[in-house]
């Protein structure tokens, strides 16, 4: 027996795609270990192995699954290239479960890993395809309502998630006050979700993280693709900076509604009652580069710009524009120590803002906020040990928050008003995690993250223990369970149930206490037929302190005293999240139920009697049943079917149980005034949507083509956007006797249709 049988060593190297794009977040597993890593953000991999012979599978979703096998004598650095599962029908039926396995055996739990690939085929909303909206499908994850991109993860609100781009914070991730996300398909790597369980890298929100990794381009031609759709159309360029050395990627779209829109006012400026229709639209870009200093450095470079514009002039003189929008931007350098140490530095910037100006005449006034960081993160990732991973870092970001800025002005120059209020605060975080492998059967992922935040001459701390932890039955069924302490530094000050794009971010400071919960989770996983699916059960529970809302009447915008407004109280979310996955073969999908609570508790304070008297009340974001069915087939190589079904319980909402007469003088006109129950009292009708599509390839002689048909709500269910109330009156006293409610629906059945190119 040779002299190095009982020796480790390190292979490591990179997972790359066909065209040789790095593919963050694929797995390099050796099964009859029990053993596995995950690449990281520029695709490198390091996993510690027994010298000899080992065979390892190499998957990622939506590539074809790649077993090889190796025999280590020393440390080795090898590179994998993955094939697309979606070229022709023979490589899309795949035997083997890389991708389940890996899950299966992954102590992290509570986690959804979505390809822009997997979005492209599911039929979207007017032909835009939406990363947010797909996260929507998956259990646990409630919209904010009919066509938003919102997302409510187990019983936390709208701000209470974080948004990354290439490890830039992006504050308002929605164009079109919501129904789109400012995500684009086409530039977009793949996305991870992470519900509970949160690695200690991550920190500063209590409910979810959404990670976004950008495609960094083909590094050996150049490339063109993009589609033209009903409201929108994209473009994407790709190529080499150098080959062997770097690429590049920049991809932008825009919507088109102005176009008609100012047409169709253009033809009727004649009419006397004819009301103009504003103008609206939204452009984004996305830019990413990255290039190779050296064997053991990499440089990356991202950059995001997106914008909506809404104008409305109307012929009586009065005017308004509306916009908003993120600029974000990142540098990130790669360090290999070792096969064992590597490092990833990050510099970024984000700057979040809205404006709105109205004129009447010779009077303006105009509105503004804004939020803008700077930040620095330091990742260390260390093979200890075959035994031990080790990860390790710190960040450290500056905060300017714009409140609100008003100016009021009359072209004469005899009126000229101006306000502002604006704070700063630092955030600072350090970390540190070990994942350990006990044995082949228990393997354990546990750490702790410090934060502290300063705003002014006010400090907040906090310590933020993680823990997650996976025991194997059998190769093909584990138990896991996961703890983690989130703290939450800023607000999101709002007047609506809905995140807008006049939300106002908010410190900690004076009277308002960082937000914090704790969420622990358990549950089991199995894989069924012969591991083409993957059958998961999990249980949670969240409780939360210092959860944030307003007094009744409060004064939100341009307030100095701002603090006095706030409300503070209690909250907790349970529920039981039900998920049957299956990612390879002709015929791949998911399904997924979820049984869950979410309540909310404001006691008396301030001078005020709280909320609902300080009892307990469901938020408008409660949802008791959600289940959804996503089905992807490939009916030949050149058709594809897909289809999404949703059904949620009803939101709670607030309406008039009652109304009463008030008339101060006898014979002057009388005030009818609503009697409001208790917050949330009553529940719409449940929501319920089915969505079509079909994707036909055509053959050309070079590049890719394909026409995608989707039909939005197909069965044309009316579900409710909100409710109002109708006056009933007397036919001939003309007196009103009574009120009527009405529903408002959003969308009703929608048809698209979307050319996508590829050269």
């Amino acid at each position: 027996m040779p002299s190095w049988a009982q020796a480790r060593f390190t292979l490591s190297g990179y997972v790359r795609t066909d065209s040789k794009e790095a593919l963050p977040g694929a797995t390099v597993a050796a099964p009859a270990l029990g053993k596995g890593v995950t690449a990281d953000s520029t695709g490198f991999y390091s996993v510690s192995l027994p010298a000899g012979t080992q065979d390892l599978v190499i998957s990622f979703i939506g590539y074809q699954t790649l077993t090889r096998t190796i025999t280590l004598t020393k440390n080795q650095r090898i590179s994998f290239s993955l094939a697309s599962a979606n070229n022709e029908l023979g490589e899309v039926v795949v035997q083997g479960s890389g991708t389940l396995e890996q899950k299966l055996r992954a102590p992290q739990m509570s986690v959804e890993r979505l390809t822009a690939r997997e979005a492209k085929l599911l039929p979207a909303l007017f032909g835009e395809v939406d990363i947010l909206k797909t996260l929507q499908l998956k259990p646990g994850v409630q919209n904010g309502g009919e066509g938003t991109s919102g997302l409510f993860v187990r019983g936390g609100s709208a701000d209470q998630n974080l948004f990354l781009l290439d490890d830039a914070v992006v504050y308002n991730p929605s164009h079109l006050f919501g129904l789109f996300s400012v995500f684009n398909s086409d530039a977009v790597q793949s996305v991870d979700l992470y519900k509970g369980g949160f690695p200690a890298q991550y920190g500063g929100r209590l409910s979810s993280v959404v990670d976004v990794k950008l495609r960094q381009g083909n590094p050996e031609k150049f490339g063109v693709s993009g589609g033209i759709g009903l409201i929108s159309s994209r473009l994407t360029v790709e190529g080499p900076i150098k080959k062997g050395k770097g690429s590049f990627l920049v991809s932008g779209r825009r919507t088109y509604f102005d176009i008609f829109t100012r047409q169709i006012n253009k033809l009727n400026a004649g009419e006397p009652d004819y009301n103009p229709i504003p103008d609206y639209y939204f452009y984004d870009f996305n830019l990413k580069a990255n290039y190779k200093l050296g064997d053991n450095d990499q440089v990356f470079l991202t950059g995001y710009l997106g914008r909506d514009i809404f104008g409305f002039n109307s012929t009586n003189g009065f005017n308004i524009n509306f916009d908003w929008g993120n600029t974000v931007g990142s540098l990130r350098w790669n360090h290999v120590f070792s096969s064992k140490l590597y490092v990833n530095t990050t510099v970024s910037g984000t700057d979040y803002k809205y404006r709105i100006g109205n004129q009447l005449d010779q009077f303006g006034f105009g509105i503004s906020s804004n939020i803008r960081d700077q930040a620095v993160r330091t990742d260390f990732d260390y093979a200890l040990s075959k035994r031990h991973a080790l990860k390790f870092g710190a960040t450290v970001t500056n905060h300017q928050f714009g409140v609100g800025r008003l100016n009021a002005n009359s072209g004469d120059g005899t009126l000229n008003i101006n306000s502002d209020v604006h704070y700063t605060g630092q955030e600072a975080g350090v970390y540190i995690s070990d994942n350990f492998r006990v044995n082949k059967n228990l393997q354990l992922d546990y750490g702790l993250r410090l934060t502290g935040f300063q705003s002014g001459s006010d400090h907040f701390g906090g310590i933020e223990p993680r823990f997650a932890g996976r025991y194997s039955f059998s190769p093909k069924a584990s138990l896991k369970l996961s703890y983690a302490q989130m703290y939450q530094y800023v607000h999101l000050v709002s007047n609506s149930g809905a995140t807008l794009p006049t939300d106002i971010w908010y410190p900690s400071r004076l009277n308002v206490k960082p937000q914090r919960s704790q969420q622990v989770a358990t549950g089991v996983s199995f894989l069924l037929g012969n591991g083409k699916f993957l059958l998961t059960d999990e249980v949670y529970y969240k409780w939360a302190h210092r959860q944030v809302d307003f007094r009744d009447g409060a004064q939100l915008f341009a307030n100095s005293d701002l603090d006095a407004e706030f409300l503070f109280g209690r909250g907790w979310a349970y529920g039981n999240e039900l998920y049957l996955e299956k990612k390879q073969g002709r015929t791949t999908g998911w399904i997924g139920y979820t049984l869950a609570w979410t309540k909310r508790k404001f006691p008396p304070q301030r001078g005020t009697t709280g909320i609902n008297n300080g009892e307990t009340f469901y938020p408008s974001y409660d949802r008791r049943h959600n289940m959804t069915a996503v089905v992807l087939h490939q009916l030949s190589t050149r058709f594809n079917l897909t289809g999404s079904f949703v059904f949620s319980s009803g939101n709670p909402t607030t309406l008039p149980q009652s109304r009463f007469i008030y008339q101060d003088i006898y014979g002057a006109n009388y005030n009818v005034v609503p009697v409001y129950p208790k917050r949330n009292s009553y529940r719409l009708a449940s929501y319920h949507r089915l969505d079509l599509g079909v994707v036909y390839k055509f053959r050309p002689r070079h590049g890719e083509q394909d026409l995608t048909l989707s039909i939005y709500n197909a069965y044309n269910h009316r579900n409710p956007y909100f409710i109002y109330f109708d006056q009933v009156k007397d036919e001939q006293t003309n007196l009103v006797i009574g009120y009527r409610a009405r529903q408002v629906s959003l969308f009703p059945v929608i048809p698209a249709i979307t050319y996508n190119f590829k050269f």
